[in-house]
């Protein structure tokens, strides 16, 4: 029996700045994962993934990480991609200097 599909977003590290962007439906890099791309369909995701490894003067590490539905946009499920969320894991950088955790 086949397993039913996990609903994604793409996931990567921006080349220059090393942070976590997120894949966005009009084919922007984001740094917000409630603006990526919540993709529903597996073949599609294949496809969104493709492209997204295809640009590799923007971005590094691209895949497609299990997200959920969320009331503002798609939310993490697993815990690796919500810490990822948060930016560096020691203070005063990126994210967490600018108070966003």
């Amino acid at each position: 029996m086949a397993r039913s599909f996990t609903p994604k977003v793409v996931t990567a590290n921006a080349l220059v700045e090393g942070d976590v962007v997120y894949l966005t439906q009009d084919d922007r890099w984001s740094r917000r994962h409630e603006d990526a791309e919540l993709i529903e369909d597996e073949a599609h995701a294949q496809l969104r993934l493709l492209h997204a490894q295809a640009q590799k003067g923007t971005i590094v590490g691209a895949y497609l990480a299990d997200a959920t539905r969320g009331p503002n946009g798609p939310e993490p499920i697993h815990f690796r991609e919500a810490f990822r969320t948060r930016g560096p894991s020691n203070y005063a950088h990126g994210k967490q200097e600018a108070g966003h955790v």
